[in-house]
């Protein structure tokens, strides 16, 4: 509370001229394409400052130095620390979201999106890690309930459904199916990015066996309403 409190203290006064700004589609969209660069570079900061530091360590101050911004513009785009961690768990599965819809349209059958698509989020992960480091995102709380997460989940789940078939679809609950799939996605991913070698390959054969094995089981569970 108190960083936050001496961050509001150091926040920019408003400029008296821009609220008697002569309005205009060129000046209105300059503005927005400053708010966009200014909330992408928080957005990046975050990325390098979770890594370095641990998302429980991280302060807000530690973010907004790692940008030429002023101190008191994060709360211009953001409410908390939370909110940031929520925004970039967001924004990285907006971007995943085109690789998994490939995967899906690639695939011929259930087993060759189950693999595709978990191939395809291990690169990616390791690939945000190597760029930025995300390892530290990924052990701070999750957020599931986002609106890009929300849609890869439709997305998992509507993939389930067509590369299994209607009839094999309809014998298992598709919600409880989709989540668990996302949910070992996500927890091997974090396991793999935190060993010295991210092994790709590996952590693909182990989810797929472990899904696929899986599937088998779900015919003698007992059926949920």
């Amino acid at each position: 509370m108190a960083d936050e409190a001496l961050i509001l203290a150091d926040a920019p006064e408003p400029d008296p001229a821009g609220a008697d700004a002569a309005p205009g589609d060129a000046a209105a969209g300059k503005r927005e394409r400053s708010k966009a660069a200014n909330r992408q570079a928080i957005l990046d900061a975050a990325r390098r400052v979770f890594s370095q530091l641990g998302y429980e360590a991280a302060s807000v101050r530690d973010v907004i130095r790692g940008t030429d911004l002023a101190s008191g513009t994060f709360y211009n785009y953001f409410k908390s620390k939370e909110e940031l961690l929520e925004a970039l768990q967001d924004d990285g599965a907006r971007r995943f979201r085109p690789i998994l819809r490939a995967e899906m349209a690639r695939a011929t059958t259930f087993e060759d999106f189950v693999t595709g698509a978990l191939s395809a989020y291990f690169r990616f992960v390791v690939a945000e890690q190597n760029d930025a480091g995300v390892v530290a995102a990924h052990q701070a709380p999750w957020h599931a309930d986002t609106p890009e997460m929300r849609a890869v989940f439709q997305e998992v789940r509507g993939a389930i459904a067509h590369t299994l078939g209607d009839a094999r679809a309809r014998s298992i609950d598709a919600d409880y199916f989709a989540a668990a799939c996302i949910g070992i996605a996500r927890e091997v991913g974090a396991r793999m990015l935190a060993r010295p070698n991210p092994d790709i390959d590996g952590a693909t054969k182990f989810c797929v066996a472990m899904i696929l094995s899986g599937m088998d089981g779900l015919s003698k569970a007992p059926s949920t309403p």
